[in-house]
């Protein structure tokens, strides 16, 4: 039995942060391009779009999650690389958003594309088209995102805004 003397005085009772209540949500979202500056989009069957995202299950990397949001290619998606990582403060957690491009798809590669929930179709639209359609925020993903595959960076966003770039190191063409 536990004795009066061993409980907290009821002002000293610590509170965690309010954002650390609930684990934080990790996912993945593909920017599939394909050639001749399309890119590819999920149209849900109420008419909108939005580009296809996965979950990042514990012990998954995000390049592994996107394998698993878009199915059909035998040799997988060709995933290229990560260009942005998007962190997000909701109310009582957090939502990190790893934003990875492909490389550029043909069109028999994306009548092969099946996404991993049947109630959305694979949409290819022209760029700047694809980018006025989406909500939002995935607009503001999709732009940075492509963006930083063109000038080989990783960009780190905190609630929308530009926190950090990262230079990565691509392979030279000529090595």
């Amino acid at each position: 039995m536990t004795s009066v003397a061993a409980l907290p005085a009821p002002g000293a009772r610590c509170r965690a942060p309010y954002k650390d209540w609930r684990p934080p949500i990790v996912g993945a979202t593909v920017l599939a391009t394909v050639r001749n500056g399309r890119l590819l989009l999920l149209q849900l069957h109420d008419g909108s779009y939005v580009l296809p995202t996965a979950n990042v299950e514990d012990g998954q990397s995000p390049e592994e999650a996107a394998q698993g949001a878009l199915t059909g290619l035998v040799r997988g998606l060709p995933v290229q690389r990560q260009v942005a990582v998007d962190r997000v403060q909701m109310r009582r957690r957090q939502v990190f958003t790893h934003v990875l491009v492909t490389e550029a798809l043909t069109a028999p590669e994306v009548r092969a594309l099946t996404y991993r929930d049947p109630r959305a179709d694979v949409q290819v639209l022209p760029t700047t088209r694809a980018l006025a359609v989406l909500p939002p925020r995935a607009q503001l993903r999709a732009v940075l995102g492509l963006q930083a595959a063109s000038i080989g960076a990783v960009l780190h966003l905190n609630d929308g805004q530009i926190a950090r770039v990262e230079d990565v190191r691509l392979p030279s063409a000529r090595s």
